[in-house]
Protein backbone atom coordinates (compact mmCIF):
# COMPACT_ATOMS: atom_id res chain seq x y z
CA UNK A 1 0.00 0.00 0.00
CA UNK A 2 1.65 3.01 -0.97
CA UNK A 3 1.31 6.54 0.97
CA UNK A 4 -0.80 9.25 -1.22
CA UNK A 5 -1.06 12.89 -1.20
CA UNK A 6 1.52 15.03 0.63
CA UNK A 7 0.96 14.58 3.59
CA UNK A 8 4.17 14.67 6.34
CA UNK A 9 5.68 11.45 7.78
CA UNK A 10 4.45 11.92 11.10
CA UNK A 11 0.75 12.43 10.02
CA UNK A 12 1.00 9.46 8.11
CA UNK A 13 2.34 7.39 10.98
CA UNK A 14 -0.55 9.20 13.32
CA UNK A 15 -3.06 7.96 11.04
CA UNK A 16 -1.34 4.21 10.65
CA UNK A 17 -1.51 4.48 14.74
CA UNK A 18 1.84 3.99 14.62
CA UNK A 19 4.51 5.11 17.40
CA UNK A 20 8.13 5.30 16.87
CA UNK A 21 9.89 3.03 19.56
CA UNK A 22 13.28 5.24 21.46
CA UNK A 23 16.40 4.51 18.67
CA UNK A 24 18.29 2.05 19.66
CA UNK A 25 21.59 2.40 20.65
CA UNK A 26 25.18 1.68 18.87
CA UNK A 27 26.20 -1.43 19.92
CA UNK A 28 30.41 -0.02 19.16
CA UNK A 29 32.66 2.95 18.67
CA UNK A 30 30.40 4.39 15.52
CA UNK A 31 27.30 6.71 14.77
CA UNK A 32 23.53 5.28 14.15
CA UNK A 33 23.31 8.18 11.41
CA UNK A 34 25.41 10.35 9.18
CA UNK A 35 24.29 13.36 7.23
CA UNK A 36 25.81 14.20 4.14
CA UNK A 37 24.10 16.64 1.61
CA UNK A 38 20.95 15.91 1.01
CA UNK A 39 21.66 12.13 2.53
CA UNK A 40 20.67 10.54 5.97
CA UNK A 41 22.33 6.94 5.75
CA UNK A 42 22.32 4.74 8.78
CA UNK A 43 24.28 2.21 10.67
CA UNK A 44 22.69 -1.49 10.26
CA UNK A 45 18.74 -1.72 12.31
CA UNK A 46 18.42 -4.46 14.61
CA UNK A 47 14.75 -5.33 15.12
CA UNK A 48 15.47 -4.28 18.67
CA UNK A 49 12.72 -4.00 21.54
CA UNK A 50 14.29 -2.56 24.99
CA UNK A 51 17.80 -3.56 23.58
CA UNK A 52 17.16 -7.25 22.67
CA UNK A 53 16.93 -8.44 19.54
CA UNK A 54 12.78 -10.40 19.08
CA UNK A 55 14.25 -12.55 16.34
CA UNK A 56 17.27 -14.48 17.16
CA UNK A 57 17.95 -17.40 15.42
CA UNK A 58 17.67 -18.30 10.87
CA UNK A 59 14.86 -17.70 8.83
CA UNK A 60 13.54 -21.20 7.72
CA UNK A 61 14.65 -22.98 11.30
CA UNK A 62 13.69 -20.91 13.82
CA UNK A 63 11.98 -18.14 12.38
CA UNK A 64 9.41 -18.08 10.15
CA UNK A 65 8.50 -15.87 7.37
CA UNK A 66 5.93 -14.37 9.45
CA UNK A 67 8.13 -13.61 12.17
CA UNK A 68 10.90 -12.40 10.13
CA UNK A 69 8.37 -10.17 8.26
CA UNK A 70 7.56 -8.67 11.61
CA UNK A 71 10.93 -8.23 12.58
CA UNK A 72 12.20 -6.18 9.61
CA UNK A 73 9.23 -4.02 10.12
CA UNK A 74 10.66 -4.02 13.86
CA UNK A 75 13.56 -2.53 12.36
CA UNK A 76 12.23 -0.31 10.06
CA UNK A 77 10.66 1.15 12.54
CA UNK A 78 13.83 1.60 14.83
CA UNK A 79 15.56 3.10 11.30
CA UNK A 80 12.61 5.91 11.63
CA UNK A 81 13.12 6.56 15.39
CA UNK A 82 17.33 7.20 14.11
CA UNK A 83 16.71 8.87 11.94
CA UNK A 84 13.74 11.13 13.80
CA UNK A 85 16.62 11.40 16.94
CA UNK A 86 18.96 12.60 14.26
CA UNK A 87 17.00 15.31 12.61
CA UNK A 88 14.47 16.05 14.94
CA UNK A 89 11.58 15.44 12.95
CA UNK A 90 10.77 12.09 10.01
CA UNK A 91 9.29 14.94 8.85
CA UNK A 92 12.56 16.08 7.48
CA UNK A 93 12.53 13.26 5.50
CA UNK A 94 11.47 13.58 1.87
CA UNK A 95 11.70 9.72 0.82
CA UNK A 96 13.92 6.46 1.50
CA UNK A 97 16.58 5.80 -1.22
CA UNK A 98 17.44 2.35 -0.36
CA UNK A 99 16.99 -0.58 1.93
CA UNK A 100 19.29 -3.43 2.56
CA UNK A 101 17.98 -6.13 4.19
CA UNK A 102 20.24 -9.21 5.40
CA UNK A 103 18.83 -12.07 7.31
CA UNK A 104 20.02 -15.22 8.66
CA UNK A 105 18.66 -18.37 6.69
CA UNK A 106 18.88 -21.73 6.45
CA UNK A 107 20.45 -22.61 3.12
CA UNK A 108 17.34 -23.82 1.82
CA UNK A 109 15.20 -20.33 2.46
CA UNK A 110 14.42 -18.95 -0.75
CA UNK A 111 11.98 -15.98 0.63
CA UNK A 112 14.01 -13.41 1.51
CA UNK A 113 11.78 -10.57 -0.73
CA UNK A 114 9.53 -11.70 1.13
CA UNK A 115 10.70 -11.17 4.40
CA UNK A 116 11.99 -7.70 3.20
CA UNK A 117 8.41 -6.60 2.82
CA UNK A 118 7.89 -6.02 5.88
CA UNK A 119 10.19 -3.30 5.88
CA UNK A 120 9.34 -1.96 2.25
CA UNK A 121 5.69 -2.42 3.25
CA UNK A 122 5.74 0.14 6.13
CA UNK A 123 8.12 2.55 4.16
CA UNK A 124 5.56 2.58 1.37
CA UNK A 125 2.70 3.30 3.73
CA UNK A 126 4.46 6.39 4.84
CA UNK A 127 6.65 7.78 1.96
CA UNK A 128 4.43 8.52 -1.77
CA UNK A 129 7.65 7.59 -3.71
CA UNK A 130 9.68 3.80 -4.28
CA UNK A 131 12.87 2.71 -2.73
CA UNK A 132 15.02 0.56 -3.92
CA UNK A 133 16.47 -2.86 -2.47
CA UNK A 134 18.70 -5.79 -1.68
CA UNK A 135 17.24 -8.71 0.42
CA UNK A 136 20.05 -10.98 1.18
CA UNK A 137 21.05 -14.24 3.34
CA UNK A 138 24.05 -13.96 5.64
CA UNK A 139 25.86 -16.49 7.76
CA UNK A 140 25.66 -14.31 11.26
CA UNK A 141 24.61 -10.90 12.21
CA UNK A 142 25.23 -9.15 15.23
CA UNK A 143 23.23 -9.93 18.87
CA UNK A 144 22.33 -13.15 16.68
CA UNK A 145 19.37 -11.48 15.39
CA UNK A 146 17.78 -12.89 12.08
CA UNK A 147 17.34 -9.56 10.60
CA UNK A 148 19.95 -6.32 9.93
CA UNK A 149 18.84 -3.46 7.96
CA UNK A 150 20.03 -0.54 6.18
CA UNK A 151 18.74 2.31 5.19
CA UNK A 152 19.43 5.40 3.07
CA UNK A 153 16.84 8.54 3.41
CA UNK A 154 16.85 11.42 1.05
CA UNK A 155 16.35 14.93 3.35
CA UNK A 156 13.80 17.73 2.47
CA UNK A 157 16.32 20.82 2.08
CA UNK A 158 14.08 23.95 3.41
CA UNK A 159 17.28 26.34 3.07
CA UNK A 160 17.65 24.89 -0.62
CA UNK A 161 13.69 25.37 -1.49
CA UNK A 162 13.90 28.78 -0.08
CA UNK A 163 17.42 29.83 -1.97
CA UNK A 164 15.49 28.50 -5.25
CA UNK A 165 12.64 30.17 -4.94
CA UNK A 166 14.45 33.78 -4.29
CA UNK A 167 16.68 33.23 -7.11
CA UNK A 168 13.31 32.74 -9.48
CA UNK A 169 12.19 36.32 -8.54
Amino acid sequence: MRASGDRRPTARLRELGVILPQPPRPLGHYEAAVQTGSLLVLSGMLPLQHGAPTAVGRLGDRISLDEGRAAARLAALNALAAAAAALGSVDRIRRVVRVTVSMTTTPEFVAHAAVADGASDLFASIFDQGHTRVALGAYSLPLGAAILLDVIYELRIEADHVELEADHV
